[in-house]
């Protein structure tokens, strides 16, 4: 009897268990992120109910959001009773709460130092397992006009083409421009072809009357500034 309960899922559960009711009751800061997930999956399987077989996903995540936001849906579909349906569930209800931080970052609108750009586009390389190629459009003033992705690649690398970045700033009346990617390995040290590219961009941008102000490397919540390192 006990396995035939579980298996129906949240419907048969004592009220004070039910996720969805406890959220109605007493607001959603009340739930643990088990239950939150829960509420997501709706049902567990033959041996577990919502909440243990969520439970049981933190868990193998360290009980860690960001980790577990960096599963995919094949990763998540690994777990008995998550099939694919659940698992984008999980996925898409993460995005949008990385979403959600970023609208905020939007109270940034002037760039004076390396970490306001830090800021504004933390989210963006959040949870990322594969590398991204952003640059971040200034006007004369340093004030935000716009952010836009140049490319993506693999977890090796990708490639930024100079004339796609210089073409997206010209349409946009950009008058200067901070570059940044992302690490996915995890270190800050920016490569020999970092370098190198950064070197072309600042000789091209000055050429074009466009400055390239910064160049942001990001890696597990943290940042590299080539202007802070005196590199431009």
């Amino acid at each position: 009897m006990e396995n035939y309960e579980q298996k129906l899922g949240i419907k048969l559960w004592a009220e004070e268990d039910r996720p969805r009711e406890k959220l109605l009751q007493h607001g959603r800061r009340h739930l643990t992120d088990a239950e939150l997930i829960a509420i997501l999956i709706g049902s567990g399987n033959r041996t577990e109910t919502a909440v243990d077989l969520s439970k049981r996903i933190l868990a193998f995540y360290e009980n860690n959001l960001t980790k577990l936001g960096k599963a995919s849906i094949s990763d998540l579909s690994k777990f008995k009773g998550i099939g694919e349906a659940k698992a984008i569930t999980i996925v898409a209800a993460l995005e949008l709460g990385l979403r959600r931080k970023e609208t905020l970052s939007d109270e940034i609108f002037q760039v004076t130092t390396s970490n306001d750009v830090y800021k504004y586009l933390h989210q963006t390389f959040a949870d990322l397992n594969h590398e991204e190629f952003w640059i971040l459009l200034l006007n004369r003033s340093n004030h935000i006009i716009g952010k836009h992705l140049i490319s993506k690649g693999g977890q090796a690398g990708t490639i930024a083409d100079p004339k796609i970045i210089f073409k997206v700033a010209l349409e946009n009346n950009a008058a200067n421009i901070v570059l940044a990617h992302n690490h996915p390995s995890g270190s800050l040290k920016p490569s020999d072809s970092d370098n190198k590219l950064t070197k072309q961009l600042i000789a091209a941008g000055n050429f074009l009357g466009l400055s390239v102000v910064d160049h942001l490397i990001f890696a597990n919540n943290r940042y590299y500034s080539y202007k802070d390192d005196d590199m431009m």
